[in-house]
């Protein structure tokens, strides 16, 4: 199995995404960085009230966050077959970067900030879409709830191990998950603006781990 589909790593990912979302939504104008569907509908809602000004600064991370998957996706495209720095190490260079970036803007362009984070935010959850092979969102939990309780549903009625265990693993990434946006929520009343960093720092990380194994 590759390091990139560990739970270590998909647990860390998840935390950082979770992060991610509270950050945006605390500090940056409660907009949510990871959960677009949220997005769509505050869009939507001030569109159709004539806040034309709030409705943009919704639609914004929505289309950031299509770029990100369009450019993650050419970036698979033309290093999948590198042999030296994984495709998806380069990824992560690419979201920390970005995020530092974040940790720097003032809160006056929370725009431009909340567009950062949800395009770092899509190239995470288009790069790592497994965990034990299982296919699962790092940044975002009805996916993962819906699979989890599915999985569990099986489990209870055919007694099958492998489903429990799939259940587990699910349930697991969203506990991470919610560890993340709590701690988010709470360092953002102390970091404020630089609380985002720690994302970076976790990135970082899984960056390493990666590195390890291909070593």
């Amino acid at each position: 199995m590759q390091t990139s589909e560990s739970f270590r790593l998909s647990a860390i990912l998840s935390f950082s995404g979770g992060l991610q979302d509270a950050y945006t939504y605390n500090v940056r104008g409660n907009v949510f960085a990871n959960a677009q569907t949220g997005n769509v509908v505050l869009m939507s809602q001030n569109f159709m009230m004539g806040n034309w000004y709030s409705g943009i600064s919704y639609m914004l991370p929505l289309i950031s966050f299509a770029a990100g998957v369009f450019i993650t996706e050419q970036i698979e495209y033309r290093f999948k077959i590198n042999k030296g720095v994984h495709w998806r190490q380069l990824v992560l260079l690419f979201e920390i970067f970005l995020l530092g970036i974040v940790g720097l803007m003032p809160t006056d362009i929370n725009t431009v900030a909340n567009m950062l984070v949800s395009f770092a935010c899509a190239m995470q959850v288009q790069a790592f879409r497994k965990v034990h092979g299982y296919g699962y969102a790092s940044t975002m939990c009805i996916g993962n709830l819906r699979s989890g309780t599915e999985s569990l549903s099986h489990y209870i009625r055919n007694r099958d191990r492998a489903s429990l265990s799939k259940a587990l693993h699910f349930f697991g990434i969203i506990l991470f998950f919610a560890i993340g946006a709590g701690v988010g929520g709470v360092l953002s009343d102390v970091l404020y603006i630089k609380t985002i960093w720690i994302s970076l720092l976790l990135l970082a990380i899984v960056a390493i781990m990666m590195f390890k194994e291909n070593r």
